[in-house]
């Protein structure tokens, strides 16, 4: 009995093996409706990226100017910038920063503020970020910023929060920017305790003030320092 079982279960596993063959077969021998034939190494101008990867073929690509359009003209990213815009202009009505400083850009991520300084018509903005993103943002690391002391007049960075090392990351800002330039920074808003505790990370500088804004969607608390001279 056991035998005649055995045997069923074969003849199961074989027919099942045979109908997966042939599926993969045909799976293999069929084109993907989503296949863009390509003649002459170029697509036609009606055709879109292929969803699949059915060739391998060279393809068009997006270059970083055309993919970068395409981003700073959404919604998002320029809503997103000028929310730093009016947060900038602020800090130059307070003369914090004029067009003709070197202002640096730490944890910079998309390039959002070095945009929105750059549109207050600064032509010196620097911004770094531990994943580059050309041409706004340099790859760096915060907490080794590779620039000579007292690079730069202002310094701004909008998540001192995420830092590794914050005392790090703040004696590095403090390093680049000159006496009597200004260091800026913003983090998750907080009150007055935590925002004490971030002040004194900053030993070379001066508080100046600290505010509630919205940078984007977050809310964020910014503070405002002057580096000392000496």
């Amino acid at each position: 009995m056991d035998r005649h079982i055995q045997i069923f279960l074969n003849k199961i596993s074989f027919v099942c093996f045979t109908i997966a063959t042939l599926i993969l077969l045909l799976l293999y021998l069929r084109t993907p409706d989503t296949c863009v034939y390509i003649t002459d190494g170029r697509l036609k101008p009606d055709q879109r990226f292929p969803r699949s990867t059915c060739d391998f073929h060279s393809r068009a690509y997006t270059s970083v100017d055309k993919r970068n359009r395409r981003i700073w003209a959404t919604k998002a990213w320029t809503q997103i910038v000028r929310s730093y815009t009016d947060l900038f202009q602020l800090l130059q009505n307070k003369h914090l920063f004029s067009v003709n400083s070197r202002a640096l850009v730490v944890s910079a991520g998309g390039g959002h503020a070095v945009m929105a300084l750059k549109d207050l018509g600064l032509s010196d903005v620097t911004g770094i970020e531990v994943v580059d993103s050309p041409p706004l943002v340099s790859k760096a690391d915060p907490h080794n910023l590779p620039f000579f002391d007292d690079a730069f007049d202002f310094g701004f960075s909008p998540y001192l929060d995420r830092a590794l090392f914050p005392a790090r990351y703040v004696e590095e800002m403090e390093r680049v920017v000159r006496g009597g330039g200004a260091c800026v920074v913003a983090v998750e808003e907080c009150g007055d305790a935590e925002m004490e505790a971030v002040v004194k990370l900053f030993r070379k500088s001066k508080f100046l003030g600290a505010m509630n804004v919205s940078l984007g969607e977050e809310r964020k608390t910014r503070i405002v320092l002057r580096v000392k001279n000496g």
